[in-house]
């Protein structure tokens, strides 16, 4: 999946096979079209990356090259599915290394995502309009005041993060210990998620969740819904999501990590008596930036997508978030670049790391258990 790619621009070696595009794609539309709640951005960077590798073994390119292009694949996967094309090359430069950029790739990964982006236009493909849902006016002059309760929301944002990538690592810990075949632990998680759809008596959880007919929470109600209207959505999606994608489904997390976002933002706007679409935008993009350590890409899709008049919040929103989510992320193959606190040696990826201090829901498991 998306490790291999980041693994492959790390350290070119196998390559990315050519069967990854065709297979992830086939997958994701298995999950969606059976109810899975997960995203479609991971399909688009596995395509990405796939194609990109083809066509460098196919022109024999060298590790450098092949590097670059790999780079390219994944900003075009990102921009064309997102429409954020400038987003979308920051991601790719971004997403490598915590506090480091590789802008050797620069004008490739621009280039790539702005013809993604063209490339899906032309052939019709919308995209979702959230710029018609930021409908603050107040705030285009920014200020201090709105700008500290966005700092507040920015650490609940952080650890809204932390808690997704510990559940959804919890979700794999488990099955893996429980079931050594691992064809029998989709079967398995995907009977858990019927489960909890016949628990909660409601399927508003499954899918990407961007839009609800029935008037439930959704990523678009999040921004024009009741000031905490949206009450535990976000704590059920992060469970949904984190079993689906934990036990193998695949599609990604960044939609549903949106929708965490999004209505979390919506809850925190009522405690901390702010405008509902601006938090609601502001949590769209921090939660996101937490959880994959992307905090410039953010901030520039949020300016894509709401507008120039959330920049600052938007920026404040996701450099906390990205602070406050520590060295945890959904990517294991990401390497510490410039470490956000002392200790971390460079160079280290967050999956050693993470076997080096082991889960935190794992840890406080073990406590409990070691009490009785």
């Amino acid at each position: 999946g998306s490790n291999l790619i980041l693994e492959q621009i790390h350290e070119p070696g196998g390559g990315v096979p050519t069967r990854l595009a065709p297979l992830v794609l086939a997958a994701t539309v298995v999950t969606h079209l059976l109810g899975g709640s997960a995203g479609r951005e991971g399909t688009a960077v596995q395509m990405g990356g796939s194609i990109a590798g083809t066509a460098a073994r196919w022109m024999r390119l060298s590790p450098t090259t092949t590097r670059m292009l790999l780079m390219a694949g994944v900003a075009a996967g990102f921009a064309g599915v997102f429409g954020t094309p400038l987003a979308g090359t920051l991601f790719a430069l971004e997403v490598l290394a915590l506090g480091v950029m590789r802008l050797e790739a620069l004008i490739p990964c621009l280039i790539a995502a702005l013809v993604a982006d063209w490339a899906c236009r032309a052939w019709g493909i919308g995209h979702t309009d959230y710029h018609r849902l930021m409908r603050v006016g107040a705030v285009e002059q920014w200020n201090a005041g709105l700008v500290g309760k966005t700092a507040l929301a920015a650490v609940a944002f952080g650890l809204a993060s932390v808690l997704f990538v510990e559940v959804t690592h919890a979700v794999e810990w488990g099955l893996k210990r429980v079931l050594k075949w691992a064809w029998l632990r989709p079967a398995l998680g995907g009977a858990v998620v019927i489960g909890l759809v016949y628990a909660l008596g409601t399927r508003e959880y499954l899918g990407l969740g961007v839009d609800n007919p029935g008037g439930g929470p959704s990523i678009m109600a999040a921004f024009t819904a009741a000031p905490g209207a949206m009450g535990w959505s976000w704590w059920w999606k992060i469970l949904f999501t984190a079993v689906t994608v934990g036990s193998g489904f695949k599609g990604g997390e960044v939609t549903p990590l949106f929708f965490i976002g999004a209505t979390l933002g919506n809850v925190l706007a009522w405690g901390l008596n702010a405008p509902v679409d601006l938090f609601a935008g502001i949590g769209f993009v921090a939660v996101f930036a937490g959880a994959t350590n992307t905090p410039l890409a953010c901030t520039l899709m949020a300016v894509e997508l709401f507008g120039t008049h959330i920049g600052v919040y938007a920026a404040t929103g996701c450099f906390l978030a990205y602070f406050f989510s520590g060295h945890s992320g959904i990517y294991g193959a990401q390497r510490v670049g410039a470490g956000k606190i002392g200790g971390v040696e460079p160079n280290m990826t967050l999956r050693a790391l993470r076997e080096r201090r082991g889960s935190i829901l794992v840890s406080v498991g073990g406590l409990f258990k070691r009490k009785k």
